[in-house]
């Protein structure tokens, strides 16, 4: 592999991807493999943070797979494989644990979000667990990363681990700097039950997202279903400040037609809110139901997915172990 810009990014294997992941996420990847060479790899490893039941583990890696692929990645144009498959992974995930700094670590949020009040039963991998984000990235000599704007922190501590690197072992821009892409003028997608939390596979209430995998009477229930507001939809934004639910229904109508909020609100304004979940439901199928039958459709061929993935790494391993090959070296590694 040339090199030129090469972007990588992982997705976590949580199963049920949502119509947030699709527009913070796997849109933007689909853009990117037209641009530069992309990895794109199902981090399992970060996935066994938390504890994790094999067997669902296994189908959620390959519903990952098909959630890519239903969406528009081309596995002949990117790479796309899961994490454990490739070794080097957790081979250079220790090297850069001996390089990054507990105080770096100390001041990662998620790791406090995620652990909650009581961290000391949070598991060591939840704690290391941006060194390992840092090892994917800088493993593949990645010069770019989309990610979302609650992973920046993560990407600048692989940045300043990349700078130590090079640093400590005298060899200037060995790893590059990686850059953040992060998709301009996406808002965030909230919850339809909550304007104020993030649309979550792991909020309770199936209500709450719209899922890949939804039907076009599931997507017609939800939105039917989701919070607004009993006045009729301002033109303004200053309007919607106090009404987070009715606001991320618009945000959801601007991402999915692709028209600027600004559009949006002119066409809505005056309207009641059930004329714009009946616009949204209507766009909403029209783009996701399809993601959702190409979805179910791979996953009944297991076989097809499992090719995939084992080409993938095939194709990863050959750059990982080139590059381990120099790490080692320049470590001192025999």
């Amino acid at each position: 592999m040339s090199k030129k810009k090469l972007a990588f990014s992982g997705v976590q294997p949580t199963g049920n991807l949502h119509l947030g992941n699709y527009l913070g996420a796997l849109k933007n990847f689909v853009s990117l493999q037209k641009e530069m060479e992309c990895i794109y790899c199902v981090v399992d490893l970060h996935a066994i943070t938390v504890f994790q039941k094999p067997e669902e583990l296994r189908n959620n890696v390959l519903e990952t797979v098909a959630s890519f692929l239903a969406t528009g990645l081309d596995s002949e144009k990117s790479i796309i494989f899961n994490q454990s498959a490739v070794s080097g992974h957790a081979e250079l995930a220790w090297i850069l644990n001996c390089v990054s700094r507990m105080g770096w670590l100390n001041r990662m949020t998620q790791f406090k979000d995620k652990a909650g009040a009581d961290k000391e039963k949070a598991s060591v991998g939840l704690y290391i667990y941006p060194n390992l984000m840092a090892a994917d990235i800088l493993l593949y000599k990645a010069t770019h990363v989309p990610v979302g704007a609650d992973q920046k922190q993560h990407l600048e501590l692989s940045r300043d681990i990349a700078q130590k690197f090079n640093n400590d072992f005298n060899c200037k821009n060995f790893f590059p700097l990686p850059e953040a892409l992060i998709p301009k003028n996406v808002s965030r997608i909230m919850s339809l039950r909550d304007g104020t939390k993030k649309m979550s596979k792991s909020e309770e209430s199936d209500y709450s997202r719209i899922n890949l995998k939804d039907t076009a009477d599931e997507i017609n229930k939800k939105i039917k279903k989701a919070k607004s507001d009993s006045e009729q939809i301002p033109d303004n934004l200053k309007s919607l400040e106090k009404k987070p639910e009715a606001l991320n229904l618009l945000n959801i109508y601007s991402e999915i037609s692709r028209n600027s909020l600004d559009k949006v609100l002119i066409e809505m304004s005056g309207k009641e809110y059930s004329y714009l979940k009946t616009k949204l439901a209507e766009v909403l199928v029209e783009t996701i139901a399809p993601v959702g039958k190409e979805i179910k459709k791979l996953l009944g061929d297991r076989s097809h997915l499992e090719q995939i993935l084992k080409k993938g790494k095939q194709k990863a391993n050959i750059i990982a172990e080139e590059n381990l090959k120099n790490i080692r070296e320049k470590v001192g590694l025999i």
